[in-house]
């Protein structure tokens, strides 16, 4: 029973020592990973993601470094601003490890260092801008701390993509300082629109009254116009039917008896004509010689007959 016992102990032995031998020989890198191996303590190399045989007790893995792009919460911090004014700042932090070597061997801790390295940055910044341009400008400040950390971390082996003010706290009095300066900017945004509104509203209206006026005027022009051709057109058909008519008693003189009929005809205008002077006066007015009005009336028909010779 004891050769049997110490050939199954030491089979086990050596089984278990092969097992371990294994575990130290063989590693399996993780895809956008790099393991950082040491030689008897001292940097040997670093291996990318795949299958890698290491010498057992010789070689071991010292760090372990993800590529991946990492997020850092920079904690509130207390800042103040050109103008003296208080406020806290927090924010978020995008690094990626670029050199496994140098964040292994450059820095103890590079998120720590990233961390408080950009809460420093974030303090210098603000200290040069008013609170103002702190709300006005955060791409600029994001870019400037972008920039510090950036070439700050390069000996670390870590690269900084981005970072993100989160969160500004502002004191209170500073907060109903700047809700009464909103408030006083909407009513003067307010007060300027119904300014515009009303001086829209009178230019509307006084647009409306000339157009009214210039229409008044072309419709009276219109009818002046109109009223003249109208006029224009009754003179034309008056004188038109006056030479007609004249036409006609030329005519009908001509004719037989027509003479006797004009005598009789101007004798009758002349005493209708003395009637209505006596009408519209209380003068009488009665000619010279009564006699004279045969000779009057037929002075006046050889004018009549003169005249259609002519």
């Amino acid at each position: 029973m004891l050769p049997f016992d110490v050939g199954t102990v030491l089979a086990f032995g050596f089984a278990l020592a092969a097992i371990i031998i294994i575990l130290k020989t063989a590693r399996i890198v993780p895809q956008r990973t790099n393991y950082v191996i040491e030689r008897l303590g001292r940097y040997n190399r670093t291996l990318d993601s795949g299958f890698h045989l290491l010498i057992p007790f010789i070689d071991k893995v010292a760090y372990q470094h993800t590529l991946k792009e990492e997020v850092i919460d920079v904690e509130r911090q207390a800042c103040v601003t050109k103008d003296n004014i208080q406020v806290g700042i927090n924010g978020v932090l995008y690094i990626q490890v670029v050199d496994a070597h140098k964040a292994s061997y450059g820095i103890n801790d590079y998120r720590y260092a990233a961390s408080q390295l950009a809460q420093t940055t974030m303090r210098s910044v603000i200290g040069q801008t008013d609170l103002d341009k702190t709300f006005e400008e955060r791409a600029r400040i994001n870019e400037i701390v972008v920039q510090a950390l950036d070439e700050a971390a390069s000996p670390w082996g870590i690269k900084v993509l981005r970072y993100e003010i989160s969160d500004i706290e502002l004191p209170m009095s500073i907060k109903d300082a700047l809700e009464q300066q909103m408030r006083a900017e909407r009513e003067r945004r307010a007060a300027i629109a119904k300014s515009e509104g009303e001086r829209q509203s009178m230019i509307n209206v006084s647009e409306g009254h000339k157009q009214e006026v210039i229409n008044l005027s072309e419709a009276e022009k219109l009818k002046q116009i109109n009223e003249a051709e109208g006029r224009a057109r009754e003179i034309e058909l008056v004188a038109a039917a006056t030479a007609e008519g004249l036409r006609k008693i030329a005519a009908a003189i001509q004719e037989p008896g027509g003479q006797d009929a004009v005598s009789l005809r101007v004798a009758e205008q002349y005493v209708k004509e003395f009637g209505n002077l006596a009408k519209e006066t209380n003068t009488l007015i009665l000619p010279a010689q009564l006699a004279d009005i045969g000779g009057a009336v037929a002075g006046l028909t050889e004018v009549l007959k003169a005249r259609p010779q002519q």
